[in-house]
């Protein structure tokens, strides 16, 4: 009987906590879906939506967690081109502001994974292309990180 008892505590204590982080993430939706729409439309394109991943973590030490996306715009002028971006989001008043984006990745160039937000990076996998291998799909396997500094994306050679 305890032992059920202590499941369905911490059940409920799970629920109370990760309630407020889940709704805040669906309140941010609106703010990511209006500057990814406006960059897009500025480069004659449209966001993939599907390859859209978002995580938090504190960038700037503040004790506050920035929301870090990384999104896709592909078609430019009707092209077969992509690009990946990543952007960092700031709550400012209780809403999300966009703060900085920088292009990561490309056809052509490398793709991106988003991995997480540790000890003030931004945590990236990347596939690069070597040689020869064809612009659908790259082999190199890589990592990458991104720090933000004065409000800018800077990539980080290797993290110490």
């Amino acid at each position: 009987m305890k032992i059920k008892f202590g499941f369905i505590l911490g059940a409920l204590i799970l629920i109370f906590i990760a309630a407020p982080i889940v709704c805040a993430q669906d309140d941010d939706k609106p703010a990511i879906d209006k500057f990814i729409s406006a960059q897009a439309k500025r480069e004659h394109g449209e966001e993939y939506p599907d390859a859209r991943k978002v995580v938090t973590g504190d960038l700037d030490k503040d004790g506050t967690a920035e929301t870090v996306v990384l999104y896709t715009i592909e078609g430019q002028n009707g092209s077969n081109n992509h690009v990946q971006y990543l952007a960092v989001f700031k709550r400012t008043n209780g809403k999300l502001a966009p703060l900085t984006h920088t292009p990561v990745g490309s056809k052509s160039y490398r793709d991106v994974e988003l991995d997480s937000v540790s000890n003030g990076l931004i945590n990236l996998t990347t596939l690069g292309y070597a040689r020869n291998d064809p612009s659908c799909c790259p082999t190199l396997k890589g990592k990458a990180w991104y720090r933000l500094v004065r409000n800018t994306l800077q990539l980080v050679h290797r993290p110490r």
